[in-house]
């Protein structure tokens, strides 16, 4: 259990985790279940600091640093699938050719116009909460953004014959990882933001869904870009959920 904790905290993080603990590939390959829980230490790890630059600086020199600090916590590892993932979907190609262009290290036009617009978005919703608000919005993006990836794995199978990035966690993948992503994230929704948390996370995996399915019309299936791309995506939810004043 602690050994698959700590493979999720290698992969998902830049932490400094010293040892071999967690590097076996069967390891990495337990760890899914996980990704929530890391998800809010993420989260918890990141409001006070939100709270504190909010305090200091204007509101949308917060809102950048926030942004910055969310997915450099990560490595930018999200984002890079986010790109991929925008070069392949968009490059009005076959199936095979989108991921063969998705597998390409190289970012495309649509990659950077998917990488501004949605940095852009994070940047402006969390510049409109109030200092109250931040935090708690700071701490549920990076949950819903891990959880999004058990979601997305539960409802599609692995797109790549070959195999690829996202093989060694569909070894062991399981549609009640997908039940219990969604069950901790309405948990830690209701807990953070009580009443309004319902609606948080409705909102979340109400906009998730047509991802998913254009996803699955297009490809088949998810790959790893594409998990990376529902994380980054959720977390933008979120963050616009925040910003509407129903909540």
């Amino acid at each position: 259990m602690l050994r698959s904790l700590v493979a999720a905290l290698r992969f998902l993080t830049i932490a400094p985790i010293p040892g071999q603990s967690g590097m076996a590939g069967d390891d990495l390959a337990r760890s899914t279940p996980y990704f929530p829980l890391v998800g809010l230490l993420i989260g918890l790890a990141c409001a006070p600091l939100a709270w504190l630059l909010s305090l200091l600086l204007p509101p949308a020199v917060a809102a950048v640093l926030v942004t910055t600090l969310l997915f450099a916590v990560s490595g930018g590892l999200h984002l890079d699938g986010l790109a991929d993932t925008a070069d392949g979907l968009f490059s009005a190609r076959s199936r095979e050719r989108m991921l063969a262009i998705m597998r390409d290290s190289r970012i495309g036009a649509m990659g950077v116009i998917a990488l501004v617009v949605l940095l852009l978005l994070k940047v402006t919703a969390l510049a409109s909460l109030d200092r109250d608000r931040l935090p708690a919005a700071v701490v549920l993006m990076p949950v819903a953004g891990r959880c999004a990836i058990l979601v997305m794995m539960a409802l599609l199978p692995y797109a790549r014959p070959e195999g690829g990035l996202g093989t060694l966690f569909y070894s062991r993948r399981s549609r009640l990882a997908g039940l219990w992503a969604v069950g901790f994230f309405l948990a830690c929704a209701w807990l953070v933001t009580g009443a309004a948390g319902p609606g948080v996370a409705g909102f979340t995996l109400a906009m998730l869904v047509p991802f998913v399915l254009f996803i699955k019309a297009r490809l088949g299936g998810a790959t790893g870009d594409t998990l990376g791309a529902a994380c980054e995506l959720a977390e933008l939810f979120v963050a616009l959920a925040f910003s509407c004043t129903l909540w």
